[in-house]
Protein backbone atom coordinates (compact mmCIF):
# COMPACT_ATOMS: atom_id res chain seq x y z
CA UNK A 1 0.00 0.00 0.00
CA UNK A 2 1.41 3.64 -0.48
CA UNK A 3 2.75 5.27 2.22
CA UNK A 4 0.95 8.95 1.72
CA UNK A 5 -2.59 6.68 2.25
CA UNK A 6 -1.83 6.56 6.12
CA UNK A 7 -1.29 10.34 6.37
CA UNK A 8 -3.82 11.71 5.08
CA UNK A 9 -7.22 12.02 6.64
CA UNK A 10 -10.29 11.00 4.73
CA UNK A 11 -12.09 14.50 3.99
CA UNK A 12 -15.22 15.75 1.99
CA UNK A 13 -13.58 17.34 -0.60
CA UNK A 14 -11.14 14.28 -1.57
CA UNK A 15 -15.08 12.67 -2.23
CA UNK A 16 -16.33 15.50 -4.05
CA UNK A 17 -13.11 15.58 -6.00
CA UNK A 18 -13.69 11.61 -6.94
CA UNK A 19 -17.13 12.35 -7.45
CA UNK A 20 -16.90 15.55 -9.86
CA UNK A 21 -14.92 12.80 -12.21
CA UNK A 22 -17.22 9.83 -12.21
CA UNK A 23 -19.59 12.82 -12.44
CA UNK A 24 -18.42 13.85 -15.93
CA UNK A 25 -18.09 10.24 -16.55
CA UNK A 26 -21.57 9.27 -16.33
CA UNK A 27 -23.05 13.11 -18.06
CA UNK A 28 -20.59 11.85 -20.89
CA UNK A 29 -22.47 8.58 -21.42
CA UNK A 30 -25.89 10.07 -20.71
CA UNK A 31 -25.10 12.41 -23.28
CA UNK A 32 -24.49 9.49 -25.64
CA UNK A 33 -28.02 8.00 -24.75
CA UNK A 34 -29.54 11.26 -25.19
CA UNK A 35 -28.23 11.31 -28.72
CA UNK A 36 -29.84 7.69 -29.63
CA UNK A 37 -32.88 9.28 -28.15
CA UNK A 38 -32.86 12.05 -30.17
CA UNK A 39 -31.61 9.79 -33.67
CA UNK A 40 -34.80 7.76 -32.52
CA UNK A 41 -37.09 10.63 -32.91
CA UNK A 42 -35.31 11.74 -36.32
CA UNK A 43 -35.87 8.01 -37.36
CA UNK A 44 -39.54 7.82 -37.17
CA UNK A 45 -42.41 7.09 -34.71
CA UNK A 46 -42.12 2.96 -34.63
CA UNK A 47 -37.78 3.49 -33.38
CA UNK A 48 -39.02 6.41 -31.04
CA UNK A 49 -41.63 4.40 -29.64
CA UNK A 50 -38.69 1.49 -28.95
CA UNK A 51 -37.01 4.05 -27.00
CA UNK A 52 -40.00 5.50 -24.94
CA UNK A 53 -40.74 2.05 -23.61
CA UNK A 54 -37.10 2.24 -21.96
CA UNK A 55 -37.74 5.52 -20.80
CA UNK A 56 -40.92 4.74 -19.95
CA UNK A 57 -39.86 2.27 -17.29
CA UNK A 58 -38.57 2.66 -13.79
CA UNK A 59 -35.14 1.66 -14.62
CA UNK A 60 -35.07 3.85 -17.28
CA UNK A 61 -36.76 6.58 -15.30
CA UNK A 62 -33.89 6.15 -12.22
CA UNK A 63 -31.02 5.97 -15.27
CA UNK A 64 -32.51 9.12 -16.15
CA UNK A 65 -32.52 11.13 -12.81
CA UNK A 66 -28.92 9.36 -12.49
CA UNK A 67 -27.87 11.25 -15.29
CA UNK A 68 -29.54 14.15 -13.89
CA UNK A 69 -27.72 14.26 -10.92
CA UNK A 70 -24.45 13.55 -12.68
CA UNK A 71 -25.27 16.58 -15.02
CA UNK A 72 -25.96 19.15 -11.65
CA UNK A 73 -23.43 17.65 -10.01
CA UNK A 74 -20.31 18.39 -12.76
CA UNK A 75 -21.80 21.77 -13.76
CA UNK A 76 -21.85 22.62 -9.97
CA UNK A 77 -18.34 21.42 -9.46
CA UNK A 78 -17.48 22.93 -12.34
CA UNK A 79 -18.51 26.37 -11.41
CA UNK A 80 -16.31 25.97 -7.83
CA UNK A 81 -13.23 24.89 -9.66
CA UNK A 82 -14.15 28.23 -12.09
CA UNK A 83 -14.22 30.40 -8.66
CA UNK A 84 -10.87 28.43 -7.07
CA UNK A 85 -8.99 28.75 -10.67
CA UNK A 86 -10.50 32.98 -10.11
CA UNK A 87 -8.71 33.12 -6.41
CA UNK A 88 -11.79 32.99 -4.56
CA UNK A 89 -12.76 31.03 -1.76
CA UNK A 90 -9.84 28.72 -2.38
CA UNK A 91 -8.90 28.53 1.24
CA UNK A 92 -8.72 25.57 3.13
CA UNK A 93 -11.66 26.13 5.57
CA UNK A 94 -13.87 27.44 2.65
CA UNK A 95 -12.70 24.77 0.62
CA UNK A 96 -14.29 22.53 3.73
CA UNK A 97 -17.34 25.13 4.12
CA UNK A 98 -18.56 24.81 0.42
CA UNK A 99 -18.47 21.23 0.03
CA UNK A 100 -21.36 20.72 1.87
CA UNK A 101 -23.05 23.76 0.19
CA UNK A 102 -22.63 22.01 -3.29
CA UNK A 103 -23.89 18.89 -2.64
CA UNK A 104 -27.28 20.83 -1.11
CA UNK A 105 -27.17 23.09 -4.58
CA UNK A 106 -26.98 19.65 -6.39
CA UNK A 107 -29.50 17.37 -4.56
CA UNK A 108 -31.84 20.25 -4.92
CA UNK A 109 -31.35 21.38 -8.67
CA UNK A 110 -32.28 17.58 -9.35
CA UNK A 111 -34.54 17.93 -7.53
CA UNK A 112 -36.26 20.51 -8.79
CA UNK A 113 -35.15 19.45 -12.35
CA UNK A 114 -36.71 15.69 -12.11
CA UNK A 115 -40.09 17.29 -10.37
CA UNK A 116 -40.54 19.48 -13.08
CA UNK A 117 -39.65 17.19 -16.23
CA UNK A 118 -42.27 14.64 -14.06
CA UNK A 119 -45.09 17.59 -13.76
CA UNK A 120 -44.76 18.21 -17.42
CA UNK A 121 -45.02 14.14 -18.08
CA UNK A 122 -47.98 13.85 -15.87
CA UNK A 123 -49.43 16.90 -17.42
CA UNK A 124 -49.03 16.04 -20.75
CA UNK A 125 -50.54 12.18 -20.22
CA UNK A 126 -53.71 13.53 -18.67
CA UNK A 127 -54.19 15.86 -21.66
CA UNK A 128 -53.98 12.78 -24.02
CA UNK A 129 -56.51 11.06 -21.72
CA UNK A 130 -59.10 13.48 -22.18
Amino acid sequence: MSPHLQVYRFRLSMFLSIANRIAGVAAAGGSALGLCWISAAAKGPKSFSKVQKVTGNPLGQMLMAGWALALVYHFVAGLRHLAWDSGYRFSKKEINEDGPVAVGVTVGTTLALVAGIVGVAICRSRKKAS
